[in-house]
């Protein structure tokens, strides 16, 4: 999963209560695995993210009015908003739908968790003050390792498609990178946190609204269970309307850096509900793959090194 928008990193004390709302928001998030992982037996992908967004879409702009929120105005922030639809909805979710009808929700939210090391390299690259340090370069090599010791080697025709889903999920995961930095440019715009991902779940509903009528033909379908649906309509409005009101009040209490420890902690929850519910099963180059990305995030994030060095002294 990824954020509507980036803010500058801040890191401050966490209180119990944004312990609390971070482990809660971990679980949202790791549920949306879970919840694919359901639907997509029954309900096709592109289906499923149409109605993920509407649904999401919808809830948003009830909270946004409840709360007062100023709702985005101006040409410029709606067309903006199409970037931003199709690099943190669109793309991504409809990526992650369509690999998880062939690998194990486990293993996509072990590949979801790579989104910061994409996010250090395209920050290097696309920004003046987000240079890579030498931590952040080896959490990059051991994490894409990880990917590497994922993937496996020398491919059977019956796993091609398993590597096409997983290499799926890192294209998904760089998408979540990209929106990142994209996103930036709402702060500029003067469009409140909130505001932002109601309107790219809009535009998001939007362009896959066509595309699923076109592709899916839904009156051709046989009806869905209603579990299918229930778990289609928690990712829609927990998983992902719910999680982005609780992001930002994440954000506005502990800042973005502490927000990070997110990313490795959803993995934990989906890899968990993956295992007892749906009866994943992972192999030894999946559990050392997580390990490497893990090492990498922690070196990233440079938390646990610091923690260490104060420890040994």
């Amino acid at each position: 999963m990824s954020t509507p928008s980036a803010s500058p990193a801040v890191n401050r004390p966490m209180s119990a209560r944004d312990w609390t709302m971070l482990l809660v928001l971990s679980v949202l998030w790791g549920c949306s695995f879970l919840f694919i992982g359901v639907a997509v037996k029954e309900i096709p992908p592109l289906l499923i993210v149409t109605v993920r967004v509407g649904l999401a879409a919808s809830a948003l702009w009830l909270t946004v009015k409840l709360m007062g929120v100023a709702p985005p105005r101006g040409a410029s922030v709606w067309l903006s908003f199409i970037g931003m639809a199709l690099l943190n909805n669109v793309v991504p979710f409809s990526l992650f739908a369509w690999a998880q009808s062939h690998i194990a929700a486990s293993v996509a939210s072990i590949l979801n968790a790579t989104t910061p090391l994409f996010l250090v390299v395209a920050a290097h690259f696309a920004t003046q003050d987000e240079k890579a340090t030498g931590n952040r370069l080896f959490g990059v090599v051991a994490g894409f390792l990880g990917v590497a010791v994922m993937l496996g080697a020398a491919p059977t025709l019956s796993s091609w498609v398993e590597i096409l889903a997983e290499l799926a999920c890192l294209g998904a995961s760089a998408c979540y990178a990209a929106s990142n930095l994209y996103g930036r440019r709402f702060t500029r715009l003067g469009v409140a946190p909130l505001a932002i991902a109601a309107g790219q779940t809009t535009v998001s509903f939007a362009i896959m609204l066509p595309i699923a009528v076109v592709v899916v033909q839904p009156w051709t379908l046989a009806p869905a269970s209603p579990l299918a649906w229930a778990c289609v309509a928690a990712l829609a409005l927990p998983s992902t309307a719910f999680a982005y009101v609780l992001f930002f009040r994440i954000l506005a209490s502990a800042g973005a850096t502490n927000l990070g420890l997110v990313t490795f902690l959803i993995p934990v929850t989906a890899v968990m509900l993956g295992v007892t519910l749906l009866g994943d099963e992972l192999a030894l180059r999946h559990v050392a793959g997580m390990a490497l990305i893990g090492l990498g995030l922690a070196a990233i994030d440079g938390r646990p090194w610091k923690a260490l060095r104060r420890r040994l002294r």
